[in-house]
């Protein structure tokens, strides 16, 4: 791919927006856009893992209620 591309502004309602040709597209429907001087910087949203989403969570202090203690077995099950 060509380090640069000339690409198309136009405006959408009262907003300006770029047209992205195929070969850079970005991952996902988000994206992160930053200016830094006269650059736009646009990045993909880097999606987090559900690992990692679990590991931040603080443990919870409750304890979990037995919910089979109160359950009598099912003897004649028809589907």
């Amino acid at each position: 791919m060509n380090p640069e591309r000339r690409v198309s502004l136009f405006r959408n309602g009262r907003n300006q927006a770029v047209r992205i040709p195929r070969e850079c597209e970005l991952p996902g429907d988000q994206a992160i856009l930053r200016k830094e001087g006269e650059r736009l910087i646009l990045e993909p949203v880097k999606t987090q893992s559900l690992l990692s989403l679990l590991a931040g969570w603080a443990p919870l202090d409750e304890a979990i209620a037995d919910i089979d203690a109160g359950l009598q077995p099912l003897d004649d099950v028809r589907l």
